[in-house]
């Protein structure tokens, strides 16, 4: 914690001469993008592994027509098919565990008042005078919605209804792409009320945004707009 503490001061140490007292929340930026960029080759692999998915859903349609009425031998064929074309179905999945360390780190370095034997000086930090380790409840306590800490926090949302905006439409568009091709796919109990409701995904980072510390916030909407111009690229 005390080294990541010390990462983020040498930072925004580096910004201070642009961003001045907003630095730290410039430095929290930065290393969102850094750790963004690491794990990049992981979401390439991985929007490779979706194509793949993709193309092999006409031969997975065949194999639920052959054991519609054997769940146990439906799955075994698939997996066996995964394991030929060397697919992962879970692949998708570790760039963002990947990402979850950092915004753990994140979370817990701006809710202390402590850091190493000292106290936190982090939470002298600011971002247009909103402090980093404040959340959206102090923010209405201190000027309400439309105050100072509470336009912060407007700004922040818009960018999240924005993003999630643009991720709801995708999905929309993937899923109604995606059914024709899906076979019987809508034969599976609560696979329609799931395909419907994942398009709203996005939102709760919303929720999310308004719970964590300012830093934290910073971080996941750093990065839900980087994975939507991300997927934007690799998923056209």
């Amino acid at each position: 914690m005390s080294a990541f503490g010390t990462l983020v001061e040498q930072v925004a140490d580096l910004l201070q001469p642009l961003f001045h007292a907003s630095a730290a929340a410039a430095a929290i930026v930065l290393i969102t993008a850094l750790v963004r960029l690491l794990v990049h080759p992981l979401s390439r692999a991985s929007a490779r592994g979706q194509r793949a998915r993709t193309a092999l859903r006409p031969r997975v349609a065949e194999l639920r027509e052959k054991h519609g009425g054997n769940p146990e031998k439906y799955q075994k064929a698939l997996l066996e098919l995964h394991a030929r074309e060397k697919v992962s179905p879970l692949a998708g999945c570790l760039p963002g565990l990947l990402q979850i360390p950092a915004f753990v780190l994140l979370y817990h370095l701006f809710s202390g008042t402590t850091l190493g034997d000292g106290p936190n000086g982090l939470l002298n930090h600011r971002l247009f005078g909103a402090p980093l380790g404040h959340r959206y409840a102090d923010a209405l306590g201190d000027g309400g919605v439309f105050g100072a800490q509470g336009l912060v926090y407007l700004g922040l949302f818009a960018v999240v209804a924005l993003v999630a905006t643009f991720n709801y439409r995708r999905t929309k568009r993937t899923t109604a792409a995606a059914a024709p091709e899906a076979g019987g796919e809508q034969r599976v109990p609560g696979l329609g009320a799931v395909s419907a409701f994942m398009p709203f995904l996005s939102y709760f980072t919303l929720l999310t945004v308004a719970l964590v510390p300012l830093a934290a916030a910073l971080y996941v909407v750093t990065s839900t707009t980087w994975s939507a111009v991300e997927r934007a690229v690799l998923y056209p």
